[in-house]
């Protein structure tokens, strides 16, 4: 049974040892996933996390990946097994066993989809989420990178509108409106969330409790919005 859910971003720029300079933004940033994490840990020490990849669908538990792809050889664990960090272990994977690891949380098992698994699919894969003992769901994924100046890709006016009603989805808690989100729009925007998203619309939509938000923000402090939100059933 999910117990909490928590909704961050996956950027590397949470490692700090990844960052050269000690920027307030980036500091921001971190606080706020950390304070997520620690409010999913508190729940439950044992996670569930979504995120999105390429290579998915694929499962990982008990294993290790280092941050060495993307800069410095931080190594990362999904448990306190000590096997051999894993040098392809995808970015979502990564920043979930990172969180686990500062949160204190005693295990994660990182579920990763597809980027462009239809909506439908996604909602189904949620659904399938459920488990008998107790877990935290940790759902990881970035809004659009098209945001004004600084935006990653060319910046892209539909960004404010599309983000904005993400945010307004997570601090509704709201699954049918997470799965209204337009795939085809998500991608043309980079919002690498969306998936991740829709999985958690699934959970919460098959789950039978209703669900509310404790907390939901948004930042956008790079052109790229970053998504947090805690979840709690009502009990």
């Amino acid at each position: 049974m999910i117990e909490r859910v928590a909704v961050a971003p996956h950027p590397p720029l949470l490692v700090p040892e990844l960052v050269v300079a000690d920027d307030p933004d980036v500091r921001v940033v971190r606080d706020a996933c950390l304070a997520v994490a620690r409010e999913l840990a508190a729940a439950t020490p044992r996670w569930v996390a979504v995120g999105a990849d390429p290579g998915g669908p694929r499962l990982l538990e008990d294993q290790a990946g280092t941050f060495r792809g993307y800069g410095v050889d931080v190594v990362t664990r999904l448990s306190a097994n000590h096997a051999e960090p894993d040098p392809t272990m995808p970015l979502p994977a990564l920043v979930a066993g990172w969180l686990r690891e500062q949160a204190g949380a005693e295990e994660v098992v990182v579920h990763l989809v597809p980027p462009d698994l239809p909506p439908d699919e996604c909602q189904a894969f949620g659904a399938g989420l459920a488990t008998d003992e107790p877990v935290g769901l940790l759902v990881l994924g970035d809004g659009s990178h098209r945001h004004g100046e600084r935006a990653v890709g060319r910046p892209d006016p539909r960004a404010t509108a599309f983000d904005d009603a993400v945010h307004a989805a997570l601090a509704a808690a709201d699954p049918d409106a997470l799965l209204a989100i337009d795939p085809v729009l998500a991608a043309e925007l980079g919002a690498a969330g969306r998936a991740p998203w829709q999985v958690l619309a699934g959970m919460a939509a098959a789950d039978g409790r209703r669900w509310k938000s404790v907390e939901a923000r948004q930042l956008v402090p790079f052109g790229v919005a970053y998504h947090l939100a805690v979840w709690d059933p009502v009990r």
